[in-house]
């Protein structure tokens, strides 16, 4: 069976190349979106970080060479209200300023449901799942499933967009 290994983020300078080399290819961003608490809550924040980063690892894989996986965008759940939405604007309008026709925002935290009107891009919230008590065989066949039905939201979006 295969083994789930997790990955560094494809911001590396290998893949960055590549990106540049084929651009007119690559026209989609995918940013994980990363809620940081210190404190109480810490365990579900590092679950919730380490769902999406298996889940976008995973999801880069599939679609290497359509896709660019960026870093996550990472910010204090406790920071001044609408701080990280104007932040995450900035990143926005760098990533469409860059060329790219899609971007698509993946996070566990539902609040930024209440954002999403605010974005360009397309905001996908999944609940996280908990992964801690699972070993890398049992975490695959969980992460492919929800990677299917990222998938297909994907594809409709691209054909909406065509």
């Amino acid at each position: 069976m295969k083994r789930l290994v997790q990955k560094k983020m494809k911001w590396i300078p290998q893949d960055v190349e590549t990106y540049s080399n084929a651009k007119e290819y690559v026209d989609t961003a995918v940013v994980p979106l990363y809620s940081v608490l210190v404190g109480g809550g810490i365990k579900q924040s590092a679950a919730a970080a380490e769902f999406i980063t298996l889940l976008t690892n995973h999801l880069e894989r599939q679609f290497t060479g359509r896709i660019l996986l960026f870093p996550p965008f990472t910010y204090l759940e406790q920071e001044q209200e609408g701080k990280e939405l104007t932040d995450l604007q900035s990143w926005e309008e760098n990533i469409y300023t860059a060329g790219f026709k899609h971007v698509f925002y993946i996070t566990s935290n539902l609040e930024w449901r209440r954002k999403e009107g605010e974005l360009k891009g397309s905001l996908i919230w999944i609940p996280a799942i908990p992964l801690e008590h699972m070993n890398d065989s049992q975490k695959l066949p969980v992460i492919d499933s929800q990677v299917k039905q990222l998938l297909t939201l994907f594809t409709q979006k691209w054909h909406e967009n065509e």
